[in-house]
C-alpha cells in the first residue's frame, strides 16, 4: 500500500526535468531470461518519477526497548529482507533517523478517513527543499506489529520496493510489487528489477535547484 505523499513544497515554480545517468548496479544487471516489466503501471508524480540520485541510500529501521529481544528479531527480519535490494540499489543502515532518506517503524498504518479497515503496511513520501535549495525527498515505511511469519519480510521487501522508486504495483502474483499479499510471498523478480531500472532511465525535478525567485 502508498499513499499521496506529504509535501513542504508546491507545484509552482518547480525545478527542471532532468536525467540522470542509470546507477552502475543496474547497469551491470542484465536479465537472462528476457522477462517484461510492468512499467506501464508506475505512477508518474508532479516531479516525475521518485528516482534517487545519490547514493547509497541512507535506511533508518526502528528498534525499541520495551522487548530487547523481539525488537532485535524485528529489525533483523527488516533488514534482511531489504537487503535483499542492495543488490540493485545501494543502501546504508544508519542509526539516526534524522540522517535518514527512508525510515522504516514498527507501528501500524493510520486509517484513512472514511475507511474503516486497517491496513498491514504503507509508504508515504515527502518533498521539501533541503538547505542548498535543491528538491528532495524522503519516506516513511509503517510495518504494522501484527505481521508475523513469512509475511513481515515479504511487507517490507514490497513496501521498500516503493520507497526505491516503484510506484506502483505489478498484476503478477510472481513479483513482489503484486498488489496483495499472497500466500507464499515471492523473491524479487526479474520484472521487478526491469520496471526498476526502466524508471531509472526516466526524467525527475527530484535533485535540481529550484529556480531563484525575483525576490533572490
Amino acid at each position: 500500500m502508498f499513499s499521496t505523499p506529504t509535501t513542504a513544497v508546491t507545484s509552482q515554480d518547480l525545478p527542471p526535468l532532468k536525467s540522470y545517468p542509470l546507477p552502475e548496479t543496474l547497469v551491470e544487471w542484465q536479465d537472462s531470461n528476457n522477462s517484461d516489466d510492468y512499467f506501464d503501471q508506475i505512477e508518474v508524480q508532479d516531479v516525475g518519477y521518485l528516482i534517487w540520485s545519490q547514493f547509497p541510500i541512507k535506511v533508518y529501521v526502528e528498534s525499541s526497548d520495551n522487548d530487547e529481544s523481539r525488537s532485535s528479531q524485528w529489525v533483523k527480519t527488516v533488514v534482511d529482507a531489504i537487503w535483499e535490494w542492495n543488490i540493485y540499489l545501494p543502501l546504508q543502515v544508519v542509526d539516526n533517523p534524522e540522517i535518514a532518506d527512508i525510515k522504516i517503524f514498527n507501528k501500524r498504518p493510520p486509517l484513512r478517513p472514511g475507511k474503516l479497515r486497517a491496513r498491514s503496511a504503507e509508504t508515504r513520501y515527502q518533498l521539501y527543499q533541503d538547505e542548498n535549495g535543491i528538491l528532495s525527498h524522503n519516506f516513511v515505511i509503517s510495518l504494522s506489529p501484527m505481521q508475523v511469519g513469512k509475511y513481515l519480510p515479504a511487507a517490507a521487501r514490497h513496501e521498500f520496493g516503493h520507497a526505491l522508486g516503484i510506484w506502483g504495483h505489478s498484476p503478477e502474483k510472481t513479483d513482489v510489487m503484486y498488489y496483495s499479499q499472497v500466500a507464499e510471498p515471492p523473491p524479487i523478480s526479474s520484472r521487478d528489477i526491469n520496471t526498476l531500472k526502466k524508471i531509472y532511465l526516466q526524467t525527475t525535478r527530484i535533485g535540481s535547484k529550484f529556480p531563484l525567485s525575483s525576490d533572490d
